[in-house]
């Protein structure tokens, strides 16, 4: 059956920080409790949700997606992290445009992502951004406890607790996500 830890090794990531950029191994271990973080190797070639979770038999419910936004009101641009869960798809246009106070919204260029982040693409997390893009996080995240996140490289992933992820520096916990129906 299908849960959060999956049938991956889950490992303290101070002691496997090769599985991890240096933005995220620094953010971990500025955490009250880095200890309550673990970090699984995968195949790179799996890192995408869909193909992550039949694999390691992670449930998506158990599983974060992570999406950059840049919102803009006239001159000014405003980059932000979108949490929401696999299952669920973030209200872009209507509930994260509103908070950032923007006119237009947009997914962020991912080339322009990886350089200000040092992370891969598809292995994004919001642990170890920089500190200045607020982290939206969406309320079912923070309450479905142990969720899998990306590790900053594609070969490797996060276990972390929702609570912790909302407890991030510029972390707001919102009702963002569109559920699909029957959820």
């Amino acid at each position: 059956m299908p849960s959060a830890e999956g049938n991956l090794t889950w490992l303290p990531p101070a002691d496997h920080s090769g599985l991890l950029t240096p933005s995220v191994a620094l953010a971990l271990a500025g955490l009250p409790d880095p200890d309550a973080v673990r970090v699984a190797a995968i195949d790179p070639g799996l890192a995408d949700t869909a193909a992550f979770c039949s694999a390691y038999d992670v449930s998506p419910d158990a599983s974060a997606n992570c999406v950059v936004v840049e919102a803009r009101r006239g001159e000014v641009s405003t980059i932000a992290a979108v949490l929401v869960l696999a299952t669920d798809r973030a209200d872009i246009n209507r509930v994260v445009r509103l908070h950032l106070g923007a006119r237009k919204i947009s997914f962020a260029d991912q080339g322009r992502v990886e350089q200000l982040t040092g992370m891969q693409s598809g292995a994004i997390t919001p642990i170890g951004l920089p500190p200045d893009w607020p982290v939206l996080v969406d309320e079912a995240v923070v309450a479905a406890g142990p969720v899998v996140v990306g590790a900053g490289l594609r070969g490797a992933k996060l276990l972390v607790d929702g609570a912790v992820l909302a407890a991030l520096p510029n972390a707001a916990t919102l009702a963002l996500a569109v559920r699909p129906e029957g959820r």
